[in-house]
């Protein structure tokens, strides 16, 4: 049931990724075909099943659609299932009422970050309303864990810094390459991300985002997938630092420095 409902937000996911590209109304209006604009009836819409029943191609013009649809229906139901299985088994650790208010923050983190790594991938845009949106809601979500007694204040006062110099950082090097090196959705998507990782996280997300980014960069080059100076989305490589430095981070970082010692 969960994976149902997962693969029925991944399609409103879809819905709001096209329309805030292309500059439409994503609360109001019919899902319509990307190729020949006709309004998609609703038993063609069915997250998954109607994809694979039409054989991933338009009722009416039989133009093939966009993958981007099933893959993100897909991640997202398997994101719930994930939630549920793995996340509730972590959050009974704690006392109510963080026991709900944790793990809901946790996935609707989740769905925000699937938002941002689709749109800068697809279209090489990161929405707005997406990153302050994370912004608000991770300063919000520490705000009250330090007002709980659930985190100490300095670890606070920590995240906020780590953000603030995640975005210095990412900042500088944006004016640096006048913007040729990433565009600045990244550099307010760094902020967020040291809010939400804090420190020591933060900086290994950092370090793995630029890590994995180079070696897809060169390998996308031996195999001419793109062109020398051609820009590749830097905003997915930032995501997959965070998604690991919030699972294994913290381990990184001890054992990077047991190395040095």
């Amino acid at each position: 049931m969960l994976f149902i409902l997962g693969t029925i937000v991944g399609s409103f996911v879809n819905v709001v990724i096209y329309r805030t590209v292309e500059g439409e109304d994503w609360v109001r209006g019919r899902s319509r075909c990307d190729r020949c604009r006709k309004t998609i009836k609703w038993y063609d819409n069915i997250p998954l099943f109607s994809y694979l029943f039409l054989q991933g191609k338009c009722r009416y013009c039989q133009k093939t659609i966009s993958i981007q649809h099933p893959v993100i229906e897909l991640i997202t139901g398997l994101l719930f299932v994930w939630w549920y299985a793995i996340g509730f088994t972590f959050f009974r650790l704690v006392a109510a009422p963080l026991t709900i208010i944790q793990p809901m923050f946790w996935l609707i983190v989740g769905i925000l970050l699937l938002i941002i790594f689709m749109s800068d991938w697809l279209y090489q845009v990161i929405p707005d309303y997406a990153n302050y949106g994370l912004g608000v809601l991770a300063i919000l979500y520490r705000l009250y864990l330090s007002l709980s007694g659930a985190m100490r204040w300095q670890d606070f006062w920590l995240a906020l810094l780590t953000g603030i110099v995640m975005f210095l950082i990412l900042f500088t090097i944006w004016a640096v390459t006048r913007g040729r090196g990433m565009g600045f959705g990244d550099v307010k998507f760094a902020f967020v991300m040291g809010v939400l990782l804090g420190w020591p996280r933060a900086g290994v997300a950092l370090f793995l985002a630029f890590m994995l980014g180079a070696i897809v960069g060169i390998v996308l080059l031996l195999f001419k997938v793109i062109k020398p100076r051609q820009r590749i989305a830097f905003g997915p490589f930032l995501i997959l630092g965070t998604a690991i430095s919030l699972i294994w981070g913290t381990g990184i970082w001890g054992w990077y420095w047991g190395l040095l010692g």
